[in-house]
């Protein structure tokens, strides 16, 4: 039986993931592999085109959801970045190494963002 902290986690994702109007799930993937891990691969349209796909490994550790490792990734109709959280370890001189922010023409600092925060930024995010 899954975890009550992923199951809920889980629940809250596709329930704003619903919520989102003029958009449609090209894919949603929750892949449980123990009662305390799962991953998530989701892939969701906005209009006018711009697509956010969503890449997690969460596990309860210490009685906490905790992200292995994750990638939110969003992009306009054209395939140009907006933008993409992520944990991948390759720019160590930021103070939040390893999360940070890729822009179109930066990368930033940034803590891990909440995934329904992402969602939502997703949702409101404007072609370049």
């Amino acid at each position: 039986m899954l975890h009550n902290l992923l199951a809920d986690y889980l629940n809250r994702v596709e329930q704003a993931i619903l919520s989102c109007k003029a958009a449609y799930v090209e894919r949603y993937i929750e892949e449980i592999l123990t009662p305390e891990r799962v991953n998530l691969r989701i892939r969701i349209r906005f209009e006018p085109g711009h697509l956010l796909e969503i890449n997690e490994a969460v596990v309860v550790l210490d009685g906490q959801r905790v992200a292995l490792d994750y990638r939110y990734h969003c992009q306009d109709d054209q395939n140009r970045l907006l933008f993409r959280y992520d944990s991948t370890p390759h720019f160590p001189q930021l103070p939040t190494f390893p999360h940070h922010k890729h822009l179109p023409t930066e990368t930033i600092s940034s803590p891990q963002p909440d995934l329904l925060q992402v969602i939502t930024e997703a949702r409101f995010a404007k072609d370049n």
